[in-house]
């Protein structure tokens, strides 16, 4: 592993520059309070700012059309994490964004990635329902001809986004007799402004606001369809492979190599603050860190935080999620009561940095599928074992 810095050139060095500049001025104090406690993970102000210095496009497309260079595109990731830019919305816009291009019709192209890149449009995904769980084939939401259109019925739980987007990526099931569940399942970018929709936030145990979203006669253009109807599985599983981390990452290094490097970074950041603290001596002149079983346990959540980050594939995502469940407890037992307070609270010892860490250990189990199900996929898929049998026990002849 080559731990050696980097020497930029002069045109990368201007960019960083210029990318600092930039979230300097837009990403400030007052837009992490506000999303801290609005939960959105999104700024309005900031998004549409990036769409206006072209960076929203130039991060989407390839470099081969206009995009950022590999080492610029990595630039601009580490950057927009260092200030903590308020970023999911973005995410999802950008996966849905790309089967709008791939599968949908020249007049909803027109209609939607313009807005995309300027940032006035953003995207977000409707896959889980109230009663399916993980397994999103399981689809529930009906979608019926009518004339040259459809009409929506049923809700979706965990659109996260859904108050700041126009569309949503919606799976519907327009085959209620199909005989495979797979072969029932129709996509639209359905228009979040049309009547019969409402939108419901929730808050998570994290403080991030998702939503529910109910469909109540909802009647939509055919021109909103994506792909083929009844092969919807074809236009989804682009997107929800990247949503899995299940893309393998580039062998230059300049990339993630695991989809959940954002908060693997952040429990790192984390851990490197308590360490800090650790050392300072307290008003008995004694540091925490030259208790053995405390350097024990700090350089433990280190070493297993670097090999989660170090972690390729769907197999990081589940390194990554599990080890913020193991680690954040232990970094609260080591700080003691003062880590119970949350950020911007008066006496909270690391700035709430591990009272949060902790809030969002569970749900980081639970994004895009819980780790059950992505251990059941990788013990199936890639390991080549049978398929889980969740039928109770055959009783025991007496």
């Amino acid at each position: 592993m080559d731990f050696s810095r980097v020497e930029l050139s002069a045109d990368d060095q201007a960019f960083l520059d210029e990318i600092r500049t930039f979230l300097a001025t837009h990403v400030t104090d007052d837009v992490r309070r506000r999303d801290r406690e609005t939960g959105d993970n999104f700024d309005h102000e900031v998004h549409v700012a990036m769409g206006a210095a072209g960076y929203l496009e130039r991060e989407y497309r390839p470099e081969a059309e206009g995009g950022f260079t590999r080492l610029q595109r990595r630039l601009w990731a580490l950057e927009k994490r260092r200030v903590h830019v308020p970023w999911v919305t973005w995410g999802t816009t950008a996966i849905v964004a790309q089967s709008v291009e791939r599968y949908g019709s020249p007049e909803l192209r027109e209609e939607v990635m313009p807005g995309v890149f300027s940032g006035h449009v953003r995207l977000c995904l409707g896959y889980t329902e109230p009663e399916g769980g993980s397994d999103i084939a399981t689809c529930k939401t009906r979608a019926v001809p009518d004339g040259d259109g459809w009409i929506i019925n049923g809700s979706k739980m965990f659109t996260t986004g859904a108050h700041n987007c126009r569309y949503v990526f919606l799976i519907t099931n327009t085959d209620a007799d199909a005989e495979r569940k797979h072969k029932s399942l129709t996509m639209f970018l359905v228009p979040l402004d049309t009547p019969g929709i409402e939108i419901q936030g929730i808050r998570t145990v994290d403080g991030d606001r998702t939503n529910i979203v109910y469909y109540s006669d909802v009647r939509i253009s055919d021109k909103y369809r994506l792909g083929e109807v009844n092969d919807g599985w074809a236009v989804l599983r682009g997107p929800l492979d990247v949503e899995h981390g299940v893309t393998g990452a580039n062998p230059d290094g300049l990339q993630d190599v695991s989809i959940m490097s954002h908060q693997g970074n952040f429990m790192g950041t984390t851990v490197d603050t308590v360490s800090v603290l650790a050392g300072r001596p307290g008003p008995d002149g004694r540091r925490l860190i030259d208790d053995g079983s405390a350097a024990y346990r700090l350089g433990r959540a280190a070493a297993r935080i670097e090999a989660a980050l170090a972690t390729p594939h769907m197999y990081g995502r589940v390194a990554l999620a599990q080890t913020m469940r193991d680690v954040s407890p232990d970094l609260m037992d080591l700080l003691g009561s003062a880590s119970v307070l949350p950020t911007y609270t008066d006496g909270a010892i690391d700035d709430g940095a591990s009272e949060y860490l902790y809030r969002w250990a569970p749900l980081c189990g639970i994004y895009g599928g819980t780790l059950e199900v992505f251990r059941n996929m990788i013990a199936q898929h890639m390991l080549g074992l049978g398929r889980p049998n969740y039928s109770p026990p055959k009783a025991k002849a007496s």
